[in-house]
């Protein structure tokens, strides 16, 4: 009988450790051949659920790109953008490539060259009334949690402006920001003009963006802190994009014009 116990014990123990070896075999085998993008589903243009049910937009399309010629497998990863970096940081992405503000992050990620620039605006309704930053005051103003324009108006210049605000909210994405401001429960959005004016175009709602936007920022792709192996891969990738045109073709596509400022 003990015979028979130490016999099974033994084969359990092999099996286990081959397994094992498979697991961190593939694992390591497979994180060289792929390039695994953190991105919110929620942000058109730039990363969103087509309607095809397939993920698309400008950036998943520079980041496949960019994949195709570094000879990796892309893999899109839809992520909480509250917990992006807890992602980067578990290493279940590679990079956080979806309209990601450089401004005011630039020492809490190892950043690709600017490839795009970006400004931080406000919308709201056509017949609202409001026509300035000046004209929110008393009002209620919706923005995406941990995003660059919550950062934006909490901090510098405009911690005057938000002061003014009856009430600054969060809220998980701005697909719930449009709806809210639609039905009224919000009187502004704070967010990127290229998601807004992607947003008010292809979504046919009554909103307009106020002219002065009050912040302005550059899109880069962040990695996590100390990775410059593969940032310095993406970014000789995208020049060599941007010297063939290819970056200019992908922009033209998504924007009618080219928005990519790589040489």
């Amino acid at each position: 009988m003990k015979k028979i116990i130490t016999t099974i014990t033994l084969i359990l123990t092999t099996l286990a450790l081959t397994l094992s070896g498979c697991a961190f075999g593939g694992s390591a085998s497979s994180t060289g051949n792929k390039l695994t993008v953190g991105f919110d589903q929620d942000f058109p243009p730039m990363g969103f659920v087509g309607e095809d049910g397939e993920y698309t937009g400008f950036d998943l399309e520079l980041a496949a790109e960019a994949a195709k010629r570094l000879k990796k497998d892309i893999v899109y990863q839809p992520i909480a953008w509250d917990s992006k970096d807890a992602e980067l940081d578990a290493g279940t992405i590679d990079c956080i490539w979806n309209g990601f503000t450089i401004s005011g992050r630039e020492d809490s990620y190892t950043w690709s060259d600017p490839y795009m620039k970006n400004s931080q605006v406000f919308v709201v309704k056509k017949n609202s009334g409001i026509r300035t930053a000046a004209d929110l005051e008393g009002k209620i103003v919706e923005v995406q949690a941990d995003s660059s324009a919550e950062a934006a108006l909490n901090e510098g210049a405009n911690e005057s402006l938000t002061a003014t605000f009856a009430v600054l909210q969060t809220t998980p994405d701005y697909d719930t920001a449009m709806m809210d401001l639609d039905m009224g429960t919000v009187d502004a959005i704070a967010m990127d003009s290229t998601v807004a004016e992607y947003k008010i175009t292809s979504g046919g709602m009554d909103l307009v963006v106020l002219d002065e936007p009050f912040a302005s920022e550059t899109y880069g792709v962040g990695f996590k802190k100390g990775n410059t192996a593969l940032r310095d891969e993406i970014n000789n990738t995208l020049k060599e994009m941007a010297a063939d045109g290819t970056l200019k073709k992908i922009s033209e596509k998504w924007f009618g014009t080219d928005v990519t400022i790589i040489k």
